[in-house]
């Protein structure tokens, strides 16, 4: 292990030296005047730490040769990491292989009480935040949104000119000063809490490739006493301050597109994985970058499904999916399904080529293009779809028969994407590196937060930490548009292909968790 020491000093060129070199200099104690040196009692700390990760990683590597995964030859951690250059298939780039080094880190060993302990604290955290939320919901609806709706000066006026004969000598209703107790509520029904506490709460997330909307924190609730829903959202300013404020107003909504659009929301269609589509220019209070589009499509990520079964009756429960949402399912996953093996080793090369391309060929910049610019852009990256798959895929796309289709849902559709457990991890290591919240993060700032420290092949002595990093580097930046940053798509993109070929959801998340320290 490459640990630091307090007191301990390396040198500067340790981090490009052999792995021997770099060992020798730490052994030697090289205790600068100005510091005191280390206690013995932090060095005997430091000695069994680095001894139960060594030994942790040798159990753990031993379990894997003894009881391989069903289906995979018994390898070395140094081969399973690089797939080893015989095992390497024939049309593997030196990226493709630069890439598939970030899977070593699915074999460092679980620690669990250290991964509980955080998963327990983050709960809490969530729990707080969307109790927080609902507090506010309710406020809204049960008192200051109707102290404060504009239609009520309006509706008092209109009744005051119907009923009261004017008084030149009285002032105008707008213009007199009103206290609680003299504003009369008019609302087109009357809410009570045991009407609104019967709801289904959801998180969700905006499906957009700007990561500040990506990353918007937004939990949702669908009312069934009106089926009716709402969506706010939670902001964070620092450790102490909080705003949580309406995103989506308390209305009736319907499908804005796909098989279903025109029929209103109903219980059946909250889920995981859902989509909800709204009309961006039904809500003048969006954000201006979020108005640019059409259509708002927000993903549900997460949801409470102890509220959603005990609200289910048998009627919602029948209406689960229509025959033609079947099929349409069953014709872009047999796509999906042909696609991943050709994407199996080569998935981040041609997943951030793909997305690089079909922006460059959006001439307009509206995020639609043709049929014949997806065709070409799946014969520019030799991804094979039959004609006879690729047309009813286009008339599902193609659903309003405009021509056009977003290239984002396309590329969703077509090879498909990492369930929203993996992408909520993306995410959270997205939210660390992006502080401020401008959807995009220097080069500079993911090579200093990047750490290799426990990839296998660098405990191993294989290969340096600065050799690790570099080759992530270097993959990552090809997927950029602009060589000194990563936008949140680009950053998506890159995992997106790297998940492909990784079966295991915790597998997965241990590649993001060891480099990233989430």
């Amino acid at each position: 292990m490459d640990l630091e020491v307090k007191g301990v000093a390396t040198s500067p060129t340790s981090q490009t030296q052999p792995f021997s070199g770099r060992k020798l200099l730490q052994e030697q104690d090289i205790i600068p005047e100005n510091l005191p040196g280390p206690t013995s009692k932090y060095k005997l700390k430091y000695q069994q730490h680095k001894t139960e990760m060594k030994e942790g990683y040798k159990q753990y590597s031993q379990r894997n040769a003894e009881n391989p995964k069903p289906g995979v030859t018994q390898q070395s951690p140094r081969n399973k990491c690089v797939q080893g250059e015989a095992a390497i298939i024939d049309g593997l780039t030196t990226l493709d292989r630069k890439a598939l080094l970030q899977q070593g880190y699915a074999d460092i060993p679980y620690n669990a009480p250290w991964c509980m302990r955080k998963s327990d604290a983050e709960i809490v955290a969530a729990e707080k935040k969307k109790q927080t939320v609902a507090e506010q919901v309710m406020i809204d609806h049960l008192s200051r949104a109707v102290i404060s709706d504009p239609e009520q000066n309006s509706t008092s006026e209109r009744q005051e000119s119907i009923h009261i004969v004017p008084d030149s000598k009285m002032a105008p209703l707008r213009f007199r000063k009103r206290t609680l107790h003299e504003t009369k509520i008019r609302t087109h029904s009357t809410l009570t809490e045991n009407m609104l506490s019967h709801k289904v709460q959801f998180d969700g997330r905006i499906i957009s490739r700007n990561g500040r909307d990506a990353c918007r924190e937004l939990i949702g609730f669908f009312f069934t006493h009106d089926q009716s829903l709402t969506i706010y959202e939670y902001r964070q300013f620092g450790k102490n301050r909080t705003n949580v404020l309406p995103f989506i107003q308390k209305n009736i909504y319907s499908h804005q597109c796909g098989r279903r659009k025109g029929k209103q929301y109903q219980l059946g269609d909250f889920y995981i994985g859902a989509n909800l589509t709204f009309l961006s220019s039904d809500h003048p209070g969006l954000p201006e970058s979020i108005k640019e589009n059409t259509l708002l499509i927000l993903r549900i990520t997460n949801i409470d499904q102890i509220a959603l079964d005990s609200l289910k009756t048998d009627s919602v429960e029948r209406e689960d999916i229509t025959s033609q949402e079947a099929n349409d399912r069953l014709v872009l996953k047999a796509i999906q399904d042909a696609l991943k093996e050709q994407l199996h080793k080569r998935g981040v090369r041609i997943l951030t080529g793909l997305g690089k391309y079909l922006q460059q060929l959006d001439k307009e910049g509206t995020g639609l293009l043709a049929k014949a610019d997806f065709k070409q852009a799946l014969k520019a990256f030799h991804l094979e779809v039959s004609e006879n798959d690729f047309e009813p895929a286009w008339q599902i796309l193609n659903g309003n028969d405009s021509g056009k289709v977003d290239y984002g849902e396309f590329k969703r559709a077509i090879i498909g994407e990492m369930n929203e457990y993996r992408k909520s991890f993306v995410r959270k290591v997205f939210m660390k590196l992006d502080f401020n919240k401008t959807g995009c993060v220097p080069i500079i700032d993911i090579r200093k937060c990047y750490c290799a420290k426990k990839h296998p092949q660098v405990i191993s002595g294989h290969s340096t930490e600065e050799e690790i990093k570099l080759s992530f580097l270097e993959t990552l930046k090809d997927a950029c548009s602009k060589s000194d940053e990563v936008s949140y798509g680009e950053f998506e993109d890159y995992y997106e292909g790297l998940s492909i070929g990784i079966v295991n959801d915790e597998d997965f998340v241990n590649i993001l968790r060891t480099p990233w320290g989430i």
